[in-house]
């Protein structure tokens, strides 16, 4: 069993009503919260590994663990000086501590070696997040080098799934654990250009939701975020450099009326899927879009 107490399958109920604290938002008021004002997700004593976690949403999701409490976060990937200097900034946030490990997660080698040496630091593994993401630039099929589209594939999807792999080696035997994916919208919104990113998008959310049914018999579980356009990220600077692409995603971004998505959106929700106040939700596929996919 995981000495993170908000994973323990064992919280007793009565009256139908669980033991554990609402968070703030189920009390009133709409007044949207500052980082400091976060609500209470129960992380308190957490150890998380982000895959991903040197920029743009994985970054984000970092910061916020170690603002909830988190006792350890793990920053996985390529580049050791960005990556150094994520483990800083999240390390900054609060009290917890944070520590990089470089590691290319889509070789067996480096999720593996990723997964070990996080669960070697802190003594357990809790939490992990995929946030991995490959430059990608929409293109027509046609257009595409086939051999381009052998990377995408694998480059795309197979580091999130190498990861939990490696994973539930660890949270199997304590009968605990929760595992957020990302993936995107690519692969419910057919979008011209993103036949590879689509499909490499789809690969994680029918893997995911699997691997959710297998683990739930052993207490771990799994769910998936789908989000489409993220602002102040390199996908979504990739995603307007090239006339193609940028007549593509105005369009997209026309139907976005609650406001295209931001990473912080991302992390708000990883954190709710993470934490104990989602204990009974696995399988599941959340789209954090602004509206997109359901005007498509």
């Amino acid at each position: 069993m995981s000495r993170f107490s908000g994973f323990d399958s064992t919280t007793t109920e009565t009256d139908g009503s669980s033991e554990m604290t609402r968070p703030a938002s189920e009390t009133g008021g709409s007044a949207p919260r500052t980082p400091d004002q976060q609500p209470d997700f129960q992380l308190r004593g957490a150890r998380v590994l982000i895959a991903g976690g040197t920029s743009g949403v994985g970054l984000a999701t970092s910061r916020a663990f170690a603002r909830a409490g988190a006792a350890h976060v793990v920053v996985g990937g390529r580049n050791p000086e960005r990556g150094e200097a994520a483990a800083k900034a999240v390390a900054a946030e609060a009290t917890a501590t944070s520590t990089f490990v470089a590691a290319d997660v889509n070789t067996v080698d480096g999720a593996t070696g990723l997964v070990a040496s996080a669960t070697e630091q802190m003594g357990g593994l809790d939490i992990v997040v995929n946030s991995t993401v490959a430059p990608y630039m929409p293109v027509p099929l046609h257009s595409m080098p086939i051999e381009d589209l052998h990377a995408v594939l694998s480059q795309q999807a197979l580091g999130t799934m190498l990861v939990c792999r490696a994973a539930i080696d660890v949270m199997r035997p304590e009968q605990s654990g929760a595992i957020v994916n990302i993936a995107s919208d690519a692969q419910r919104v057919p979008t011209p250009g993103e036949t590879g990113i689509g499909a490499a998008m789809a690969a994680i959310v029918t893997f995911s939701q699997t691997l959710a049914l297998e683990a739930k018999r052993y207490g771990v579980r799994v769910n998936v975020l789908t989000p489409s356009m993220i602002v102040d990220t390199g996908s979504h600077e990739r995603a307007l450099a090239t006339e193609f692409s940028k007549k593509i995603f105005d369009r997209i971004a026309a139907q976005a009326h609650l406001g295209l998505t931001e990473p912080e959106d991302l992390s708000n929700a990883i954190l709710f899927l993470a934490s104990p106040l989602a204990r009974r939700i696995t399988g599941q596929v959340i789209s954090v879009n602004g509206g997109i996919s359901i005007a498509s």
